[in-house]
């Protein structure tokens, strides 16, 4: 894999959708010219955190900021990491090395392979970890303290499903499906013969299955081989493409298997009920208006924070 290639689109993707931990924002090494451009609340930033987070910014969205954004932008994160602590909202570095580490996952590198990325790019880690803790500390706060107008009501969902055409396609599709998961395991570093026959094994196993208690009887039973509990889900929680092969599976019935870490995967389809708890138009606009509201509060405690920092330009 092309680490250094990838990692502009991956990175920017994940940092837009990203409200998750990273680390505090170290001072550059003292080895490195640089002079202090802003003071807020007695807290610097340098020239060298300014040239820091522009790089990244040019990473990620591939545009040149200008630097009074920048500026505003590390003035903004100060802030929320000081209101931050006055409500004990002040994750651990281990907390962010975690979060670091999960953010690499989703990349599909290591972290050691992420930091090696952005130190290429002349970026040091910490620039992105700060961002992130900043991110996270604000979600935190603005959720925990304005959980109550945060809230979305069913009938302002409702009404705006309505305003936007119904949803009657996703009534009548709208599920509740109950589900075992199933693997028959295949040891890491297996030949492709040993994982052929695992999904030929899995082939003949799936057309015996009747039921799910017929299922649970056989794999629970059966060496190398897992059933989970049931796990119940509505159409609003499952991909498309997963929801229409549940769709296609007869009640008691094996889906299709799936090679997958584990092993060879399959789902016991136990219960599909129709619902109108939850429909994929229901959840979409849930998060919608859920977003909206959460950006206006979050944008206005912001403003009330700034207006009793102290904000010195040198």
């Amino acid at each position: 894999m092309n680490i250094t290639v990838t990692l502009s689109h991956r990175l920017s993707y994940l940092i837009r959708g990203c409200a998750v931990a990273a680390l505090v924002l170290l001072c550059a090494s003292p080895s490195r010219a640089q002079s202090v451009a802003v003071m807020v609340n007695g807290d610097p930033i340098t020239t060298y955190d300014i040239d820091q987070r522009s790089k990244l910014n040019f990473l990620t969205t591939h545009k040149t900021a200008d630097r009074q954004q920048v500026i505003n932008e590390l003035v903004d994160e100060k802030l929320k990491l000081k209101e931050g602590k006055r409500f004990g909202v002040d994750p651990s570095a281990s907390d962010v090395d975690q979060s670091y580490a999960a953010m690499s996952g989703r990349m599909r590198i290591t972290a050691d392979q992420l930091s090696k990325s952005l130190e290429s790019q002349g970026i040091r880690p910490e620039t992105l970890k700060a961002r992130l803790k900043a991110d996270m500390v604000w979600t935190s706060l603005v959720r925990g303290r304005y959980k109550e107008s945060l809230q979305v009501g069913e009938k302002d969902v409702a009404a705006a499903v309505q305003g936007s055409g119904g949803d009657q396609k996703d009534q009548g599709e709208a599920f509740e499906y109950k589900m075992q998961p199933i693997v028959l395991i295949v040891p890491r570093g297996s030949a492709p013969a040993a994982i052929e026959a695992r999904q030929k094994e899995a082939e003949a196993l799936r057309s015996r299955v009747q039921s799910c208690a017929e299922a649970n009887g056989l794999f629970k039973s059966m060496p190398n081989a897992a059933i989970r509990e049931i796990v119940t889900r509505t159409s609003a929680d499952i991909p498309p493409v997963l929801r229409e092969l549940l769709d296609k599976t007869p009640i008691g019935h094996l889906t299709a298997p799936e090679v997958t870490k584990q092993g060879v995967e399959m789902v016991a389809l136990c219960g599909r009920n129709p619902t109108t708890v939850d429909t994929p138009k229901k959840k979409e606009i849930r998060e919608k208006m859920y977003t909206e509201k959460y950006e206006a509060k979050s944008k206005w405690y912001l403003q009330e924070v700034r207006k009793a920092a102290m904000i010195e330009y040198r």
